[in-house]
């Protein structure tokens, strides 16, 4: 996002919708109220920004009522959003004008920055990917934006926390894994993002104790039946780390983890895989 895109959006000029974590419209930074169904309405046409056909419109937000029915009830609450320029003039569809900002819209410029190559020199705003859209709100089609924006933010936040891991940057990498980490307690990648960050600090204890809890909340969640858990982050071969000045750096290889003083399984060996991590504890200390 450009520094002045960054500036009109938080000068709020115009007409500013927000979407993420509760839903708000303002006016020039008054905000603007709207009717139960008004609302609906420009909450979904925030996430869809491409023009919506009316009936299409009508069935996703009123599902289960008649077809007829429906378009009334669209119309009304259309009718009732009196914010001039807010809608784009179509008659056959239904949009918001190209000039209303929407927090999910700059929300998407972050993922697609990140999303790619390139390197950090400083820990970037990171607030945009820290909420999801409307999580109060139940309606079928705002549950399937919500996880798919989810999934999409959660995978740059932890994309931002390796760069910043890869840049020196360990208590910026740290932080922004944590937020990654506290949105999807039990994703892997998230977790794994941390653990690397905590290594690459050097603080060794708190990476044991995020594996354990890691593997705590997999045992709990799903059992120790589970197929593949108990390698989830200590497949054959190491997670490697080489040593660096302050402490312990990751080896740019995406594999488990291997802390200072333990041994990498060797496949067919005595006893088959073992765990490496395990009881908070380093083996032999």
């Amino acid at each position: 996002m450009s520094d002045g895109h960054r500036r009109s959006f938080a000068e709020c000029p115009g007409h500013r919708i927000t979407v993420l974590g509760a839903f708000s419209l303002t006016s020039d930074g008054a905000g603007v109220p709207l009717s139960v169904d008004s609302r609906r309405i420009v909450a979904y046409l925030a996430v869809h920004r491409r023009p919506q056909p009316r009936a299409g419109l009508a069935a996703d937000l009123w599902p289960g009522v008649p077809a007829e029915a429906a378009a009334r009830l669209l119309t009304e609450a259309v009718d009732g959003i009196d914010v001039p320029g807010l809608l784009a003039e179509d008659p056959a569809a239904l949009a918001l004008a190209d000039e209303v900002e929407v927090d999910l819209s700059d929300a998407m410029l972050l993922v697609r920055a990140f999303s790619g190559g390139g390197r950090l020199a400083e820990r970037p705003a990171v607030d945009l990917l820290c909420e999801d859209i409307l999580p109060a709100w139940t309606a079928p089609w705002i549950a399937v934006e919500r996880e798919r924006f989810r999934q999409l933010r959660l995978a740059s936040l932890e994309e931002i926390s390796l760069k910043l891991t890869a840049a020196g940057l360990h208590a910026d990498a740290v932080e922004v894994a944590e937020i990654a980490v506290a949105a999807g307690p039990s994703r892997e990648s998230a977790r794994r993002a941390l653990i690397e960050a905590l290594l690459a600090k050097g603080d060794v204890v708190e990476a044991v104790a995020q594996y354990d809890a890691f593997q705590e909340l997999l045992r709990t969640s799903v059992g120790p039946q589970s197929a593949g858990l108990e390698g989830i982050f200590s497949p054959v071969g190491g997670w490697p780390i080489r040593p660096t000045v302050g402490g312990y750096r990751p080896v740019p290889t995406r594999s488990a983890v291997v802390l200072p003083g333990l041994r990498a399984a060797r496949p067919g060996g005595a006893g088959g895989p073992r765990r490496q991590l395990a009881g908070g504890s380093v083996p032999g200390r």
